[in-house]
């Protein structure tokens, strides 16, 4: 005790900004010990809920799996599995207990299809769940949102998909991606009707996911394209085009070839990929006529594109341009040349070379 206020004696002795100095010390030094026994108790009770987590969960899939080998062939809940409805539903109040009973479904939604999964679908709504999951489409917070559609989407709830789209042009993106899916999953091309109000940019992601989808559903009935192809939204029109080529969207052509003359070089590269995939040969003669006034990628785009439609017809506009400055343009105009059996034109690994170095 002595020792102590020895030093604060001499402290008292010291410059001001030395004492500050010591002061602050103490000050973090009690900080850093009560974080750590803050960190200690949060870290256990963590534990503690991951038990009670896990026991919960045990028990819940127990009453999951019973429920749905009890089901009958008449289309309505047997006495046995009202009984789990009843005992689940007491649950449900409890936010604790209900993050893991839809957790518990979702996994074993994920992982089960055909009628037994569609007996999960109706015990979501038994449950009273899908209220808790229509009350997060208005909260305030975008993962909240996000977390909602997803479970609607997963659920195959389709009576709420004009709430869902309420979000259409949410400022967060994985608000918007989770409503797409939604309608995608559930709907196919019917559910690409978002297009038509959609004002903020499709992802190459989205774009991606979204074909996924369509493709795994088999839906044989493929959407018109021809209204999202005039979309001043330069992502949907690009989506539109990535639909032309996957479904051989020949009806088209007429706006497809239109599109040649789109403001945006994206676009039009990808206009130039899908007339390539289409073996559209009217295209070829207004990319041939306009060739020197394209971007040097609508050029390559284009090149690639006589790599599967040329003739022998091509040759002029082949030697017109065979001294291009990109030597990737030179180098297609070369193979394209030797393609259609110009001996004087055949390549060997020095000429290859040279090219690609000039």
């Amino acid at each position: 005790m002595n020792d102590n206020l020895h030093i604060f004696e001499s402290l008292k002795h010291y410059p001001l900004t030395i004492q500050f100095v010591w002061g602050l010390s103490c000050v973090f030094f009690i900080f850093i010990v009560l974080l750590t026994i803050y960190l200690k108790y949060l870290r256990n009770h963590l534990r503690v809920n991951e038990k009670i987590e896990a026991k919960y969960q045990e028990v819940y899939e127990s009453h999951l799996v019973t429920y749905l080998y009890a089901g009958n062939d008449d289309k309505v809940f047997s006495p046995e599995q009202q009984v789990i409805i009843n005992e689940l539903k007491k649950d449900v109040a409890d936010p604790f207990k209900r993050k893991i009973i839809i957790s518990t479904l979702l996994k074993l939604r994920s992982e089960i299809s055909g009628e037994i999964g569609e007996s999960i679908d109706k015990l979501f709504i038994k449950l009273g769940l899908l209220r808790y999951s229509l009350a997060k489409l208005r909260n305030k917070k975008w993962d909240v949102i996000a977390t909602g559609i997803r479970e609607l989407t997963q659920f195959k709830i389709k009576a709420v998909h004009k709430m869902v789209l309420n979000n259409i042009n949410h400022p967060k993106r994985e608000v918007r991606k989770e409503m797409q899916l939604y309608l995608v999953h559930l709907y196919g091309f019917n559910g690409l009707e978002f297009l038509n109000v959609l004002e903020t940019p499709l992802s190459e992601w989205d774009q991606i996911q979204l074909l996924e989808i369509l493709q795994l559903n088999n839906d044989t009935h493929v959407a018109d394209i021809k209204p999202w192809l005039n979309s001043s939204n330069d992502s949907i029109v690009i989506f539109a085009l990535k639909l032309a080529k996957v479904y051989n969207q020949l009806e088209a052509k007429e706006e497809l070839i239109t599109l040649l003359n789109h403001k945006s070089e994206d676009v039009r590269i990808n206009v130039i990929s899908a007339l390539s995939h289409l073996h559209l040969f009217e295209a070829k003669t207004i990319l041939k006529n306009n060739f020197s006034e394209r971007s040097e990628e609508e050029q390559i785009a284009f090149l690639k594109m006589m790599e599967n439609v040329y003739e022998a017809s091509d040759k002029p506009f082949l030697l017109e341009h065979v001294h291009h400055k990109n030597s990737e343009i030179r180098l297609s105009i070369m193979e394209i040349l030797k393609n259609i059996n110009f001996e004087e034109y055949t390549l060997d690994e020095a000429d290859i070379k040279k090219m690609l170095t000039a």
